[in-house]
């Protein structure tokens, strides 16, 4: 199993040499949330692009008299 340091540093070498360190966070904060999304959907967790759109729209209702 390779461990997470070492994901990071492949990670970073893929990037542009001018990389920021903004940049290096964002691609971390990318990678961290599409795994995350893969271990719900392995998990089961996850909801249809309809119920997902339901859900959308019930918030927007919900959110105050001026959204639509």
């Amino acid at each position: 199993m390779t461990h997470v340091r070492d994901q990071v540093i492949e990670l970073i070498k893929t990037l542009p040499e001018d990389s920021t360190l903004e940049d290096i966070h964002y691609h971390l904060y990318v990678r961290e949330k599409v795994e995350h999304g893969l271990k719900a959907i392995d998990e089961g967790r996850l909801v249809s692009q309809v119920e997902a759109e339901n859900r959308v729209q019930e918030w927007l209702k919900s959110s105050g008299p001026n959204r639509h």
